[in-house]
Parts: C-alpha cells; structure tokens; sequence
C-alpha cells in the first residue's frame, strides 16, 4: 500500500505540474483558440490520461519488482566507474543523456518493427497531438522501457545522481517534444529533438515514422541516418491508419490490429528523400 500511495503522490505531482507548465504554454501560443483546442483533445486527453493512471498507479508496484530485480543485478563496468568518480559533474551529465538517449534510440526503433509495433502503436494513435501525448502507452510499451531504458546506464557505471539529473531532464523534453507547439528551434533543432521535430514521427504519414527517434537529442538520427527535417512538415496531421481509440480499446488494440511485414519504420533514406 505503501508503493501504491507514493505512485499516486507522484502521478499527481507530475500530471498537476506539467499540467500547469503546458497550460500555460498553450493559453499563450493558442490564445482565444484554446477552449476549441481543449474540445478537440478532450476524449483523447481522457484516454491518455487513463492510461498514464494506469501505468504510474495501479501498475507500478507490480512493474517495478521485475525491473528492480533486473537492474539490481546488472555488473557495472569497473573503469566507467572509476571514470565517473573523476570526471567533471557537467561531463558525467551530458554523457547520462546521450548514452540514456542512445538506448532509447534504439528501443523506440525496435517498436517500429512489427512483433512490438501493435503495443506501440497506441502511443502513436492520437490525432489531435498535445503534452500528455506521451503518456499514452499501452502497459506493455511501458513495461519494456522501465526495463530497457536505464541498462546501458548502469552496465556504464553512471552515479545515481546523474541517472536521476538526466531522467529529470528527459522527462520534461519528452513532454514538451510532444506538446501542440509548431516549433523547430531554430539551428539549435539541429541537435535537440523539436516538437516540430518529433511531430514530424507521429505524422499519419507512415513513411515518416521511420525518421526522428530520438527523445532528447537529434545525435543518434544524425549518426543512423534517420533525421528528417521537420521544416515542410510543421503542424502535420497525426495518427494511424486504425484510427484513435478509448481506453479500453487501447488496451484491447495489439491483439485486434494489422500485423505488417515491415512494421512502420520506413528507411531513413525514402523519409529523407521525400522532405
């Protein structure tokens, strides 16, 4: 019970905050369009909303026995170690990112092909895009992050204060890639992630799912040639072909949908070409 009340605190701490931080932004950028933009997402919010209640509360003192019991047992590389005790904070930092981010890179790629695209697809399924957008996970996309993600971080040997540093840092670029803003940065979205950017792969254009899998930085699309620019795309339509469902029917979708010989993600180079 005990687990179940902190996941409760810190879901509501960080659906209120961010709440307020993205409210804020959209009554600013949006103005006199909000009440309308707020009837638009209104059955998709309550959606995603369910499912990150799901996923943050009721789920999670289940979810994190198989993860700590993984992670706990992970060896860390001796000299990463050493390295780590060494080397400057903002180093040590900057390089908790890249490498989470690196991982990450690869996990979202590896949903993008089809034995795991049906539980992705549900974070994909939203057509009227905005904040808790990424919130919107089926249990088992979820299930596969809290394992996959920070395990590359620990084998590294990356203090836990970095670890938590760089989880701070990607938690919020994560919500505010995906938050209903037509922003490409400028040159600085040459090496962060936009939310033009990342608009850009929740495009209902399939072909361009394959591009910008990146969360936090644009390194690792630049290095595995799969960043698009998303200048020609902003504001572009979001979804999927199976079209946007209630909670249930989120739940329910993986072993309902298309199952695709190639999955979704399109190679870089067709995406690239056709920008």
């Amino acid at each position: 019970m005990a687990v179940l009340a902190q996941s409760l605190v810190g879901f509501l701490k960080l659906v209120g905050g961010m709440g307020l931080v993205f409210g804020c932004l959209a009554l600013l950028t949006k103005g006199r369009g909000l009440l309308d933009a707020m009837k638009r997402t209104g059955s998709e919010f309550a959606t995603n909303l369910g499912l990150a209640f799901l996923n943050s509360v009721v789920l999670m003192p289940l979810l994190v026995l198989p993860s700590t019991w993984l992670h706990d047992r992970v060896p860390a590389w001796p000299f990463a170690v050493e390295l780590w005790a060494v080397a400057p904070a903002a180093m040590t930092l900057v390089a908790a990112v890249l490498v989470w981010d690196f991982a990450v890179y690869w996990r979202h790629r590896a949903e993008h092909l089809p034995a795991l695209w049906p539980f992705h697809a549900t974070h994909h399924a939203d057509t009227h895009y905005h904040w808790l957008t990424v919130l919107r996970k089926h249990p088992v996309s979820n299930l596969i992050s809290l394992l996959v993600d920070v395990l590359l971080l620990l084998v590294l040997g990356f203090p836990p204060w970095a670890v938590a540093a760089a989880g701070v840092i990607r938690g919020f670029w994560g919500f505010f890639i995906h938050a209903d803003v037509p922003w490409t940065l400028g040159p600085l979205g040459l090496v962060l992630i936009s939310p033009a950017a990342h608009r850009l792969h929740h495009i209902r254009d399939e072909a361009f799912m394959g591009t910008n899998f990146g969360n936090t930085v644009t390194l690792w699309d630049h290095v595995f040639g799969t960043y698009a620019d998303p200048r020609a795309h902003v504001d572009c339509e979001t979804g999927i072909a199976e079209g946007t469902r209630n909670f249930w029917g989120e739940l329910r979708r993986p072993w309902e949908m298309r199952r695709r010989s190639g999955g979704v993600a399109a190679p870089a180079a067709d995406a690239a070409s056709a920008t």
